[in-house]
């Protein structure tokens, strides 16, 4: 995983900054534990109303380097949680109880590592600043109830379907959680200033914080229909120059830009293009341009050449990137992809396996070896790995989806149920859950297996109960 660089020591202290002291006012409205409850089942409902990527690389990405980033943040309670929205428009959210959301559209608009971290920076100061919690403290007289704009728009967005149905989602969700908090400019000016501060001691330039403002503003005045970021986070140019007058003030020799995000940027870029044919064009004329030397091109062009079923070209273009690049997952990864397209799984394992070897919790690559198992129709061997990718990642739907079906194949029939009850009470249809544990139940041949089941039952109860609470 790409790794955050260590803190850089800064000339201007917090104290300088005028940062706020939160205290512990916030705490009798609404105290961090009920907070981080409250953010969970909120993003339960999320997931069962919006299309999320589920490409484990880039889902690896966010979140290694939002923790990293939160290494270096005011943040106390970094119990985070991360969802990835497919969706081409520019957007980020922060979520009570460490809900980090990212569209896959802020990878196309943020052009370089620092800048899309300088946003990362802006929402773990949101949250640090528990600007939900103290939201509430300033609306309490007017006993407005929490949830109803954020409920009602995801019924939107579900019900409605679409990009039409999502941008509503996106807006109306994000004022239940910003503005209908009354997230004034103060609000905002705190988190920038935070933010900054997080940015420079995670080694980023703070520069980049005010230059991705400006490239906001800009998608603003030449667009009838402004980024979604902006409907919650506004632009204006005092807040681009206040911006840009304390990252003049902090060092600014931390790094810009990494092979590995723009590598992620690739990705999405072939994600969201019309054809493969077509992004292998885009790349191939990027990687011209400059005269050949652009790593993130020519792995963007070996990705969109392997899925238009281009393998020789492909091979011919990673070649140069294995050898340059030998430790780069990326790079590993678009190689084990274009052997099993060809058919060589038993050479995509081992090279799987080498890997394994020095990251034996991969998540990208425990998916990948999943993937080649149910290929070769090891079910039982694909099973023991999803089983370790659960037990890793057990707040992660796309995981306990693989789980159920792997299982299903393996004829692990109890098992199947019990993947399927995790995965629907991750994705909100709990329900389902419950359904799904009586079936359990029902297979369950021993005390501890039947003792266990009955506890994710008590679990589904809890966050009917939660949710009924909005």
């Amino acid at each position: 995983m790409t790794a955050i660089a260590v803190p850089v020591s800064s000339p201007i202290s917090a104290s300088e900054f005028n940062l706020p002291s939160l205290g512990d006012t916030s705490s009798s409205v609404m105290s961090r534990e009920q907070e981080y409850q409250l953010g969970r089942a909120w993003l339960s409902m999320l997931r069962g109303s919006v299309r999320t990527l589920e490409d484990p690389l880039l889902k690896d990405y966010i979140e290694g380097h939002v923790f990293g980033l939160a290494e270096t943040s005011q943040l106390d309670d970094r119990r985070l949680t991360f969802v990835a929205i497919d969706s081409p428009q520019l957007n980020a959210f922060a979520a009570p109880g460490g809900i980090i959301g990212v569209n896959g559209g802020l990878f196309l608009h943020a052009h370089t590592e620092a800048e899309f971290a300088s946003v990362m920076a802006h929402e773990l100061a949101h949250l640090s600043q528990r600007h939900f919690a103290r939201g509430l403290q300033h609306q309490q007289q007017n006993r407005i109830p929490l949830m109803t704009a954020m409920l009602a728009s995801i019924i939107l967005a579900a019900s409605g379907g679409g990009d039409a149905g999502f941008a509503a989602l996106a807006s109306t969700q994000a004022a239940a959680i910003q503005e209908q908090r009354r997230f004034s400019r103060q609000n905002e000016q705190e988190a920038d200033r935070i933010g900054l501060l997080n940015l420079q001691q995670a080694g980023f330039d703070p520069n980049a914080m005010p230059e991705m403002f400006e490239r906001l503003a800009k998608l603003s005045r030449f667009s009838r229909t402004p980024p979604e970021f902006l409907l919650t986070h506004p632009v204006s140019q005092s807040r681009i120059a206040d911006s840009r007058n304390r990252a003049s003030q902090l060092d600014n020799d931390g790094r810009q830009d990494s092979l590995y995000y723009q590598m992620m940027r690739a990705r999405v870029q072939l994600f969201y293009e019309e054809s493969p044919g077509l992004a292998a064009r885009r790349f191939r004329a990027l990687l011209e341009e400059h005269q050949g030397e652009h790593a993130a091109a020519r792995y963007g062009l070996a990705l969109a050449l392997i899925r238009s079923g281009q393998a020789a070209e492909a091979a011919q273009e990673l070649e140069p990137l294995l050898v340059e690049h030998p430790d780069n997952i990326a790079v590993q990864l678009a190689k084990v992809e274009l052997d099993s397209s060809q058919g060589h799984q038993n050479e995509a394992l081992a090279r799987l396996d080498n890997l394994l070897k020095t990251r034996p919790d991969s998540y990208p690559l425990l998916n990948a070896k999943a993937d080649i198992l149910l290929r070769q129709r090891d079910y039982t061997g694909a099973e023991r790995v999803t089983d370790r990718l659960a037990r890793l990642r057990p707040e992660d739907p796309d995981v306990w989806y693989l789980v159920s079906e792997i299982r299903g194949l393996a004829k692990n029939i109890l098992g199947v149920h019990q993947a399927r009850a995790e995965y629907f009470m991750l994705a909100g249809d709990l329900d389902q859950a419950d359904e799904q544990l009586e079936q359990a139940l029902k297979r369950a041949d021993n005390f501890v297996e039947s003792s266990r089941i009955n506890a994710r039952k008590e679990e589904v109860a809890r966050r009917r109960e939660i949710i009924k609470g909005f």
